[in-house]
């Protein structure tokens, strides 16, 4: 009886732990439902929000990057769009009949389009996309904006936005004219800090980046989002240079017959105006290739801005012309150059020919380069006091930067007596062009301002900046120094530079059609090691390379251009400026000569010899004053603007207009003269009034079929004999 009792109790208290915990359950159950509810209803929209914020991300959208021109309008670089094509096959707009009725002649226009795939592939790619719910199929890549425009075309893709077409774009950066001033133009790649022009005017050609709203798909993998608040991009500004491509590739192609012919390792060539300081053409060119049967030449390196060496010969002009500013030595003055040789120290200063007499004037020793009588000159004025030659270098600007708005300038050298590295023979070195480092550009810059008549202007790449046609900056010439030498200075370096091409080392250019001013230059460059605290470290003697170069203007009775060309290393024994780096001037100079208007003198330079106003047809009378306002005719005429005149032929010596009645006649039926008006004004008259016109000839009315005077009714025919 115990038993069962206690039997019972210890079921009751199962059953109750299990109505407990069924309980417990069941409110927990009701508390998750609740939950549920509150998140999906209450909460939903902000937790849509917190998962989108990790599937979503904002990407910046590429501006187009601006083009750059050359002067005339030809462009120089510019960025083509290229794009990512995909597709959203499982659009809502896309149903399942537009799908499958559509989707073997989508497959097929995209085979035939871009020929990577078959018409079964690209089928089998689309509806596995379709089945599988894939809401972005990358179809191709790097695709042009003209296939892109055919895309568009294709069934489904035309229907727009709700053809699931998805595209990206990209921008590849293209130079139209390939390897032509390459250099100078430079480039702008992702990952790369731009160079030259690209790199100098980064900032406004670059544009703003706007911004999209893609979303993570896959992966890697994102798709943009149709998104109001998307913002578009601004492109960016473009850049007029100053650079004429024709010239350009004259140059180029003159520098690298040169290069090729003498079997150097590279070269320069630079041409500018002499007023502005425009540079009109700058070539750079590097050999490569290790074949030397077939070497390439290519862009590589800016030697122009860049290479800074030691000049040579060209530099004698900046030492004798610190003689004529500081002493005004004349140029007559004579010098013993004995055999062409001189020591100083222990340095021997040889001329690289034997002088043809033993005492030279000066004229004479600059036009046949001779070393020696450079080196005796500035020692004999100038030893005492070697600083006040330094000096006078500097008054030419020849020791500071150009300040040109391309990066990669190198800085001249220039040394002062206090330098560690200067030595008894620094002075005559100097004279001649070594222990001193200049490049390219820096030293045609300082030949200009002798062209220039001593006005030294800074050499510039750019002309404008403009967006959609319209300027947004343009720019002027830039004077460095109003007056580097004495105007007696100048006019003597004049002299000296014309008579090295027709009587000394530039006498081989050979130019008949003007005249030229110039210096041959030939030097044993340095290979430069290391430059700190203003001293050169220069390279071992066997590691001196030849250098030829040419620097000069013309024409020189009106220096409209200056242009220098650098040769460096030349490697078949010849190395002499004048018969290396000369043939490249010479034919950059023709060329220009014979395509520039610049040169060309008027056909008749004397006064206007009209003495009596010529004759004229009846027209109207705005049209009349026109054309004798442009003739610089005086004329006279009280007719109203609109009116028909002719002209007064009793007074020859101006154009007195008088009103014709020709309108007037013909609203009152009568046919007026119509002799001496031009077959567009007789056709308008006539056919206005209801005349069928017959003309017959060309030219202006001389014949009317119906005479003058005469009543006619509209309909009527009339021929008009023209001549």
């Amino acid at each position: 009886m115990i038993c069962g009792k206690q039997k019972m109790e210890n079921k009751k208290d199962i059953l109750s732990r299990t109505y407990l915990v069924y309980m417990f359950l069941c409110l927990f159950a009701l508390a998750i439902l609740y939950k549920i509810c509150v998140i999906q209803f209450m909460e939903g929209d902000e937790w849509k929000r917190k998962a989108e914020a990790f599937n979503t991300r904002v990407f910046e959208i590429e501006a187009v990057r601006g083009n750059i021109f050359d002067a005339n309008g030809n462009l120089l670089a510019t960025s083509l769009p290229y794009y990512e094509v995909a597709v959203d096959i499982n659009a809502p707009s896309i149903d399942k009949r537009l799908f499958n009725d559509k989707v073997d002649s989508l497959s097929m226009m995209l085979a035939d389009l871009f020929k990577d795939k078959s018409s079964k592939e690209y089928k089998k790619i689309l509806k596995k996309a379709r089945s599988s719910g894939d809401r972005y199929v990358v179809l191709k890549r790097n695709v042009s904006y003209k296939n892109l425009q055919i895309l568009k075309t294709f069934p489904i893709f035309k229907r727009g936005k709700r053809g699931g077409l998805v595209t990206l774009q990209t921008n590849k950066r293209e130079l139209p004219f390939k390897m032509l001033a390459a250099r100078t133009i430079g480039m702008s790649r992702a990952g790369v800090r731009p160079v030259g022009l690209e790199g100098a005017f980064d900032s406004t050609l670059m544009g703003i980046s706007g911004q999209r709203l893609m979303q993570k798909i896959a992966g890697d993998v994102w798709r943009p989002i149709n998104d109001e608040n998307e913002v578009e991009p601004k492109n960016g500004n473009d850049l007029i240079t100053t650079i004429d491509i024709n010239i350009q590739d004259v140059a180029e192609t003159a520098l690298e017959k040169t290069l090729r012919k003498n079997n150097a390792t590279h070269g320069c060539a630079i041409l500018m105006e002499v007023k502005t300081g425009e540079i009109k053409a700058i070539a750079n060119l590097t050999r490569t290739g290790k074949d030397s049967s077939n070497y390439a030449y290519s862009e590589n390196l800016n030697y122009a801005v860049m290479n800074a060496t030691e000049p040579g010969s060209t530099f004698k002009l900046a030492s004798l012309m610190a003689l004529m500013d500081e002493y005004d030595i004349s140029l007559d003055e004579k010098m013993q150059v004995g055999n062409g040789e001189v020591t100083y120290y222990n340095k021997t200063i040889k001329d690289a020919h034997a002088p043809s007499e033993p005492v030279l004037t000066v004229q004479r020793i600059f036009e046949t380069s001779s070393n020696a009588g450079v080196a005796k000159l500035v020692m004999k004025y100038f030893s005492k006091n070697p600083q006040q030659y330094v000096d006078r270098l500097k008054s030419y600007h020849l020791n500071q930067k150009l300040g040109l708005s391309i990066p990669g300038e190198s800085a001249p050298l220039i040394k002062n007596t206090k330098s560690r590295d200067w030595s008894g023979v620094t002075l005559p070195q100097m004279s001649y062009g070594y222990e001193t480092l200049l490049t390219p550009l820096q030293i045609l810059a300082f030949y200009n301002a002798v062209a220039n008549d001593g006005k030294m202007v800074k050499p510039r790449f750019e002309k404008a900046i403009i967006n959609n046609g319209k300027a947004v900056k343009t720019y002027s010439t830039e004077v460095l120094a109003e007056q580097i030498a004495k105007p007696e200075t100048i006019k003597k370096a004049k002299i000296m530079m014309e008579g090295v091409v027709q009587n000394g080392s530039g006498k081989g250019l050979n130019i008949t059609a003007f005249k030229v001013g110039g210096k041959t230059g030939t030097a044993q460059i340095a290979q430069i090691g290391n430059r700190e605290a203003g001293t050169t470290v220069y390279g071992a003697p066997g590691n001196r390379k030849y250098q030829a170069s040419f620097v000069g203007y013309f024409p020189a009775d009106n220096p409209l251009y200056t242009c220098i060309v650098v040769v460096y290393n030349p490697g078949k024994g010849t190395y002499y400026g004048g018969l290396i780096a000369g043939p490249v001037f010479k034919e950059i100079a023709e060329k220009v000569y014979s395509s520039s208007l610049d040169f060309m003198q008027p056909i008749n330079t004397r006064q206007d010899m009209l003495t009596k106003a010529p004759a004229s047809i009846k027209t109207k009378n705005n049209e009349m004053l026109t054309v004798s306002k442009a003739l610089k005719l005086p004329v006279k005429t009280d007719a109203a603007e609109e009116a028909y005149v002719s002209r007064n032929t009793i007074d020859s010596s101006k154009v007195v207009l008088q009103g014709t009645n020709l309108e007037s006649q013909l609203k009152k039926g009568i046919v007026p003269n119509l002799n001496g008006l031009s077959a567009k004004d007789a056709l308008f008259l006539l056919e206005n009034s209801g005349f069928h016109v017959k003309l017959m000839g060309i030219g202006s009315v001389r014949k009317q079929s119906i005479e003058a005077g005469q009543k006619f009714n509209k309909g009527d025919k009339i021929i008009l004999i023209l001549s």
